[in-house]
C-alpha cells in the first residue's frame, strides 16, 4: 500500500510519460494490461476475430507487469483503457484525486491464480500440507495476494503463524524464482501454470478462485475525463468484448485455442487448450460487464480484511455501469 501510495504522489506531481509507437488515431483505444494470460481470454477473442475492427476500434496492447505499472500508465495519460483489477481504483480514490479510474466493465468474476507445488498431488489437495510450507504470494496489496490470504485464513493458515507468504518478489519474477528453487509454493495464472506442468518444473494443485469465491477481479477502467469524451468509443468497446465471451462460450473449444493462438504465438496448442479447460472449470468469466455492489462490497470486505485499507469507498463513486447495461440492451435489441 505503501508503495502504490508513493506512486501515486509521483503521478499527482505531474511527471510526463515519452509514450513512443502509439497510435494516436480516433479509432484507436492504448489498452495496457496488467498482466498476459489466457485468464483474460474474451478479450483476445474480441482482437483475433476481427471484433474490434468491425467495431471501428483498433486496439493498441501493451503490458504492465503488474497492477501498480498498469495503474500509473492509465493515471499519467500512457494509456486510455486499463486491464486491472479494481482494489487498484479504491486505493486511487482514497488518495482524493479528482480525475478518478472508473471501472466501466467488469471481464472476469473470481481469482485466476493456481497454487503450484513442485509435486503432483493425486485426488482432492489438502489445504493443511500447506502448514509450515513457503509461498510466493504476489506484491502486498494486491489483488492475487489478498485473495490468498482470504483462502488462506478460511483454512487456518496465518502469515507469520503458520505459513509464510513472501512478499518481496516482484510479479514478473515469481516464476524464475520459483523454478530456481524459492519458496514451496507460489501463485501464478494460465498458461505459466501449464506450461509449468509440461515442463515438470511444478504442478497445478488449487484454484485460488476456486476456493474464494465470486468477486470482481479484472476490469476495465479509463478516467472519468475520457469516458465523459468517449462514450461513443467505450460502448463498442465492451460490444466486442461482449461478442468475444459469446464466441468463447459457445464455440469448440478447438476453434476458440485457433482465435486464441495469435495473442499466444509462442505457446503450444495442447498448453492453451489446457488453460482454457481450467478457467472454464472454476467458471472465471463474468456473464456480463456489469459489476454487481453486492460483489464489490465483496471486494472491499477482501481489502479490509488484509488491512490495506480502513474505510469503503461508495461503489458509485467508482463504478459506472451505464455503459454496459445500454450495450447489452442495444445486443438484446
Amino acid at each position: 500500500m505503501k508503495k502504490f501510495a508513493v506512486i501515486l504522489l509521483i503521478i499527482t506531481m505531474s511527471i510526463s510519460w515519452i509514450v513512443v509507437g502509439c497510435g494516436t488515431g480516433d479509432n484507436v483505444i492504448r489498452v495496457n494490461e496488467v498482466t498476459h494470460s489466457i485468464f483474460y481470454a474474451p478479450f483476445y477473442v474480441a482482437i483475433n476475430k476481427g471484433y474490434f475492427e468491425e467495431e471501428g476500434i483498433e486496439i493498441e496492447l501493451t503490458n504492465g507487469g503488474g497492477s501498480d505499472n498498469s495503474m500509473t500508465a492509465l493515471l499519467s495519460g500512457a494509456c486510455d483503457v486499463a486491464l486491472l483489477g479494481p482494489e487498484t481504483a479504491v486505493y486511487v480514490a482514497n488518495q482524493g484525486r479528482s480525475d478518478l479510474p472508473v471501472i466501466f466493465g467488469q471481464l472476469t468474476k473470481r481469482d485466476g491464480s493456481f497454487i503450484i507445488g513442485r509435486k503432483a498431488v493425486d485426488g482432492v489437495f489438502d489445504w493443511n500440507s500447506l502448514q509450515g510450507q513457503e509461498i510466493l504470494g504476489g506484491r502486498r496489496g494486491g489483488m492475487p495476494a489478498m485473495a490468498l490470504e482470504y483462502v488462506l485464513k478460511s483454512k487456518g493458515l496465518v502469515n507469520g503463524e503458520n505459513i509464510t507468504i513472501n512478499y518481496d518478489v516482484a510479479f514478473n519474477n515469481m516464476t524464475p524464482a520459483f523454478i530456481s528453487g524459492t519458496a514451496d509454493y507460489m501463485t501464478t495464472f494460465e498458461p505459466t501454470g501449464s506450461v509449468l506442468e509440461k515442463n515438470k518444473q511444478g504442478y497445478i494443485v488449487a484454484s485460488v478462485g476456486e476456493e474464494a469465491g465470486e468477486v470482481p477481479y479484472t476490469c476495465f477502467m479509463a478516467t472519468s475525463s475520457y469516458i465523459d469524451k468517449h462514450n461513443d468509443k467505450i460502448n463498442k468497446f465492451l460490444k466486442a468484448v461482449m461478442r468475444g465471451y459469446n464466441y468463447l462460450i459457445s464455440a469448440n473449444i478447438d476453434d476458440v485455442v485457433d482465435a486464441l493462438k495469435p495473442s499466444f504465438a509462442d505457446t503450444d496448442e495442447d498448453i492453451i487448450k489446457s488453460s482454457l479447460n481450467n478457467y472454464i472449470r472454476i467458471d472465471a468469466w463474468n456473464s456480463t460487464p456489469i459489476m454487481t455492489e453486492s460483489s464489490y462490497n465483496r471486494l472491499l470486505d477482501i481489502m479490509i480484511d488484509a488491512g490495506v485499507i480502513n474505510s469503503r469507498v461508495e461503489f458509485s463513486k467508482i463504478v459506472n455501469n451505464n455503459y454496459a447495461t445500454n450495450m447489452i440492451n442495444e445486443m438484446l435489441g
